[in-house]
């Protein structure tokens, strides 16, 4: 780990995204955040910690002339283990509620129920949202493609959790790695426990996975210690290809489709997007009663 002081904090595209971290220790096999293309840290575990995070967030958005919603973890979990002692995410979001701006935190891990505080008092004014990353519903199989986080079955209990609190709740369904957890029962388990929690979305870019210079390699070391066999098969279908797509994807797609139509859960990526981006300002009156 190591502390740098970064130039700027709000990304460029839009001015409505934060990254407090560079890097991740949660060693999800599949993550494109490794993918050379970021120049993200090399070992990617050596996390760079942007100390004036805080500072940086505060300035922008005394600046900003018409409120947003800022998000959270776009390209590394906010919330790795670091966070715990470290509270640079926590400070942001501080900063985010006392400027009275909305939020969306974006992560894997049970460490976000710590500040559940504040996202609770954000709501109270405009909107807060919890995003979670959900791949597969069987907990073995979910610490061999992410072995250093929460299992999915501890996610859950934060989705519900934030139900109970009135927090609103997006979830990604992705990825979906071909043979591995591309099942009609895995993904039928993921979206009952979204329509339990009473999500408002998910986030669905198709059934499969994106591989690219750095993080193809490393999934493939992997794919070999947890999967023996499989990264041969990968290579003969897939090749050096981008997109890595399930033989199912459509049938599971459309699955995904009749469910979240059912139940009334946003399936389309720009309708998650937009409610996502909508920022809200409630009638503080209405707060009273």
């Amino acid at each position: 780990m190591k502390f740098i002081k970064a130039k700027s904090i709000l990304t460029s595209n839009g001015g409505t995204g934060i990254n407090p971290y560079r890097g991740c220790t949660h060693g999800c096999i599949y993550c494109d955040s490794r993918s050379t293309c970021y120049h993200t840290p090399l070992p990617f575990e050596d996390i760079e910690v942007k100390e004036n995070a805080v500072e940086l967030l505060d300035s922008a958005l005394k600046a900003k002339r018409k409120k947003i919603m800022v998000g959270t973890g776009a390209m590394c979990d906010p919330y790795m283990p670091c966070e715990k002692e470290l509270l640079i995410t926590r400070g942001c979001l501080e900063v985010i509620r006392n400027h009275g701006f909305g939020a969306t935190v974006h992560t894997k891990s049970s460490l976000v129920l710590r500040d559940f505080d504040i996202l609770k008092n954000i709501n109270l004014h405009t909107k807060a949202v919890l995003q979670m990353t959900l791949t597969t519903a069987d907990d073995s199989l979910c610490k061999k493609i992410e072995p250093n986080v929460c299992a999915t079955s501890e996610r859950f209990s934060v989705l519900m959790e934030a139900k109970k609190e009135g927090i609103p709740t997006v979830v990604w369904l992705s990825p979906f790695l071909p043979y591995i957890n591309d099942t009609r029962e895995n993904i039928s388990s993921l979206l009952e426990m979204c329509a339990s929690a009473g999500v408002k979305g998910l986030v669905v870019f198709g059934i499969g996975l994106t591989l690219r210079d750095g993080n193809r390699q490393y999934f493939y070391r992997c794919l070999d210690e947890n999967f023996p066999g499989l990264r041969d098969k990968y290579i003969r279908q897939f090749g050096s290809s981008y997109e890595v797509g399930s033989p199912n994807s459509d049938s599971l797609y459309q699955m995904i489709k009749k469910f979240c139509t059912e139940k009334g859960i946003m399936y389309r990526p720009r309708d998650t997007f937009s409610y996502l981006a909508e920022f809200q300002q409630r009638d503080p009156q209405r707060t009273l009663f």
